[in-house]
């Protein structure tokens, strides 16, 4: 077996989003995926902060919560699946699902994170049309 991976080819031969940002929110990685679900390029993106895809009334939180795990080498969302929007280089909003990763040197000090994202804007569209039709059959219902 050959164990010689590129690994740069195998991030962007993946269908979901890796993005990784540094302790300054400076997005350092962008695969091929994260272009297809946000419409940025490698080269729009690199040494950007991730306000680009954080919608602005998500920033101050999101900022607050980055630089807390920075600090404590931790993050309150573990392994969890988070859903929460985001935005696409159109404006548009998305609804994406991810998980995050501290990225931790020999000591422990956080230096940034991983994510790993799939978008899940057709998914949640879809998931609430449904509830919406329950609502209104439970609704009419005698």
């Amino acid at each position: 077996m050959n164990t010689n991976i590129d690994v740069l080819k195998l991030l962007d031969c993946i269908g979901d989003a890796m993005i990784v940002a540094d302790a300054h929110e400076k997005i350092v990685l962008w695969n091929a995926a994260a272009t297809r679900i946000f419409g940025y390029t490698e080269a729009e993106v690199l040494g950007k902060t991730l306000d680009l895809i954080v919608p602005e009334r998500q920033r101050q939180r999101h900022s607050e919560g980055y630089r807390h795990s920075m600090h404590t080498g931790t993050t309150r969302y573990g392994s969890a699946l988070l859903k929460v929007p985001a935005k696409h280089k159109d404006g548009r909003t998305l609804s994406i699902a991810f998980t995050v990763g501290m990225l931790l040197n020999e000591q422990h000090e956080a230096y940034g994170v991983v994510a790993v994202i799939r978008d899940e804007t057709e998914r949640f569209a879809q998931e609430r049309a449904l509830q919406k039709r329950l609502a209104d059959l439970e609704n009419s219902a005698p």
